[in-house]
């Protein structure tokens, strides 16, 4: 069965840098575009990044743009999102998902002074 666990969330300052991993089984990850969303408290689940099969075709939500980068490494089948410049507002838990609909269990994000 499909499983996605993330990984490497935790307290950061604002301006730090934090990454964050997606460790995949349960099915070819290499055929699967892959994303991050993340669900601040009491907001909605808001999409946060996505990325093709092969790594190539990359987006980004606004808030995020520029800031952090998607990456996959389809021989480990594992899904990366580094986060750069984190802001209060990037506060939330951080899921993986693939483009067919499976979810993680998440990973706490907390930038705060």
């Amino acid at each position: 069965q499909v499983q996605l666990v993330e990984s490497g969330g935790g307290l950061v300052q604002p301006g730090g840098s934090l990454r964050l991993s997606c460790a995949a089984s349960g099915f070819t990850f290499s055929n699967y575009g892959m994303n991050w969303y993340r669900q601040a408290p009491g907001k909605e689940r808001k999409f946060v990044a996505s990325i093709s099969r092969s790594g190539i075709t990359i987006s980004y939500g606004d808030s995020v743009e520029g800031r952090f980068t998607i990456s996959r490494d389809n021989a480990k089948n594992t899904l990366f999102l580094q986060m750069n410049s984190l802001k209060p507002e990037d506060t939330a838990v951080y899921y993986c998902a693939t483009s067919s609909g499976d979810w993680g269990q998440g990973t706490q994000v907390t930038v705060s002074s």
